[in-house]
């Protein structure tokens, strides 16, 4: 089976929290309708070490420059404290082209400023940290703006940057990742904390 590979960004002060549930069970077999359908790979804005808000220090497969919507499944954008200020645009104008290509989008928190800041929220229901924070960026789509913790519309994913589940949740339903029985279950333990979704999980798995 060829992989088909989901590329995260990554750059300087980016919010590593915010896509950890994300590109950790995309990369995991454990669960999935299809094991190992995807591979990830980071995107940078050259291939020198980036540093997350976290200080961990990432190095990326590839080159923004070099990144075609037609070879990946989906990009991923993380927040980051370079975000409301421009520092991520260019990753946004990527974003644009995945859009325009037809393949999906995910950002959470500083990103959706990002995609905010390149109209592309002007005419797409989405959501963010909270309404108010989108306008600092002068977007006029505050009418598609939707008071919830993550959200889909067509290929965008949106999401608050205190929703990494929720976040997570959408992008795997966009990747037909699990089953919806598997996703209720992952919500369970994950995001409700209940402990019997690890047990159905388990049973859900078992031959």
């Amino acid at each position: 089976m060829t992989q088909e590979t989901v590329h995260v960004a990554i750059y300087d002060t980016m919010a590593d929290w915010e896509v950890g549930y994300a590109i950790a069970h995309i990369r995991s077999p454990e669960f999935q309708k299809m094991p190992c359908r995807y591979q990830m790979k980071t995107v940078g804005r050259s291939l020198d070490p980036v540093t997350s808000k976290g200080g961990m220090r990432l190095l990326p497969d590839l080159r923004l420059d070099a990144l075609e919507p037609e070879a990946s499944r989906m990009l991923i954008l993380p927040g980051a404290d370079i975000a409301m200020t421009g520092g991520i645009d260019d990753f946004a104008a990527m974003a644009g082209r995945f859009l325009a290509s037809g393949v999906p989008v995910a950002a959470i928190c500083g990103a959706t400023a990002a995609l905010a800041r390149q109209g592309l929220l002007d005419r797409r229901s989405h959501t963010s940290n909270a309404k108010a924070f989108l306008e600092m960026t002068g977007y006029r789509g505050g009418g598609y703006y939707q008071d919830r913790l993550a959200i889909t519309a067509g290929d965008l994913i949106t999401a608050s940057g205190i929703a990494p589940v929720p976040f997570a949740a959408e992008i795997f339903r966009k990747l037909d990742l699990y089953g919806e029985a598997t996703l209720t279950s992952w919500l369970k333990l994950y995001q409700d904390q209940d402990p019997a979704g690890f047990y159905e999980l388990i049973a859900e798995s078992t031959p």
